[in-house]
């Protein structure tokens, strides 16, 4: 998948995903969401953010958390 939206930045906010390269972090998005706050919401405090920029930064740390589990042999 092609995250267009989310730049990491070496100089900026310590490394952290960020929307576009403004100083407001995927982290910061995913949290707003998910303590209930709607898109209208965040997207009226903070007016420099798209509805995209929301549904990439979800996006994003959706694929974040793909984690392969791989079984361990049995000892013989």
């Amino acid at each position: 998948m092609n995250f267009d939206r989310i730049a990491v930045e070496p100089d900026k906010l310590e490394g952290k995903p960020t929307i576009r390269g403004l100083r407001i972090t995927v982290e910061t998005v995913v949290r707003l969401v998910a303590a209930g706050w709607s898109f209208d919401e965040i997207l009226s405090d903070y007016p420099d953010l798209e509805r995209d920029d929301i549904k990439q930064a979800l996006e994003y740390a959706a694929a974040s958390t793909n984690v392969h589990f791989y079984r361990l042999r049995e000892s013989a």
